[in-house]
């Protein structure tokens, strides 16, 4: 079963009729809504050293759009994708259960219950909320509620990013599917985020270090963390080298078949890679060490951002899949 498939284009290009959904990464947020029939979702997440750029999700069929409270959504038989906002606000928690909740209501209803790949975008996510607590910790632990409290579904935690961004608000977007059979994978070498001591928060964030789907793995968003701590603080290179390290474990041969999965990835499979940085100035050095660690054809965007601890100067995600054997 062929799962769905993305890639990056030109922020202004014309979408096909096969598109589940677009993401903008632009200059500017804003809620979700439908263009053409296809779900749109805005993001500030450009800056004047990098154009902005879309990430298009294509489908296996005739697709299906609409709405459900705040959200917007489309699928085909095999897959849904949802977007949701979260206004500004100086306390994330409540808003992001109910956000959660809709989310978790809307893939029963539509009968995709599970939930495959999540992307979170969130402002000023190393500053503090209205009570001093750090606007990310803030956010998963409204998103740990609604999954306690609302989330059925039975393959457990999806993988996940959370990543700041330069516009108001919290927009997220996420993919899930009917029949397929998601195998949500851990990394021998990092401490499972749901596991985390209450030191990085009264709630553990809510995601899998991957997720594989049929042959394709989607690796969440990956930092210089060890167990549980960062390492390497203020050094660029080498917490580069430790991200990429836990990416080439999570998605190899030892960790797969630790977990029962037959098989692995090298990083020449990585595809569909987003890299954020911390520092304008580290931009050239960061592209320089991305085109020596992965394909030479692989597709690339890169995104200054804030990272979910202050303390992280790099992080990368990507898809891997078998697709580029023959190469």
């Amino acid at each position: 079963m062929a799962t769905p498939r993305s890639r990056f284009i030109a922020h202004d290009a014309t979408c096909e009729d096969d598109v589940l959904a677009r993401i903008v990464f632009g200059a500017a947020s804003g809620g979700p809504c439908i263009e053409s029939g296809v779900p749109t979702l805005r993001l500030a997440m450009c800056d004047d050293s990098h154009d902005g750029f879309a990430e298009i999700w294509t489908g296996n069929g005739p697709i299906h759009s609409g709405r459900f409270n705040d959200l917007v959504f489309a699928h085909d038989d095999e897959f849904l994708f949802c977007a949701g906002f979260i206004a500004s606000s100086g306390r994330y928690t409540e808003a992001t259960r109910q956000a959660y909740g809709d989310a978790f209501a809307l893939v029963g209803e539509r009968d995709f219950p599970k939930i495959f790949r999540m992307w979170n975008f969130i402002p000023h996510i190393n500053g503090a909320n209205r009570e001093g607590l750090e606007v990310y910790r803030d956010f998963c632990r409204g998103r740990a509620i609604a999954f306690e409290q609302d989330y059925t579904g039975a393959s457990g935690m999806p993988a996940a990013t959370g990543i700041g961004t330069s516009g108001d608000g919290v927009g997220f977007y996420f993919l899930a599917c009917r029949a397929n059979s998601p195998r949500h994978i851990e990394n021998s070498r990092q401490t499972p985020a749901y596991e985390y001591p209450q030191r990085y928060g009264p709630k553990s964030p809510s995601f899998a270090r991957g997720t594989l789907l049929d042959d394709t793995l989607y690796v969440s968003g990956t930092a210089s963390i060890l167990g549980h701590e960062t390492v390497h603080e203020g050094d660029l290179d080498k917490q580069w080298h430790v991200a990429i390290g836990n990416i080439a474990h999570l998605i190899g041969i030892e960790n797969l078949e630790a977990q029962n999965v037959s098989g692995g990835y090298t990083l020449r499979d990585l595809d569909q890679i987003k890299v954020y940085y911390r520092h304008a100035a580290d931009l050239p050095r960061v592209m320089k060490l991305a085109q020596t660690a992965f394909h030479a054809d692989a597709n690339i965007r890169y995104v200054k951002a804030d990272i979910c601890r202050a303390d992280l100067l790099v992080e990368i995600e990507g898809i891997a899949s078998y697709r580029r054997r023959s190469d």
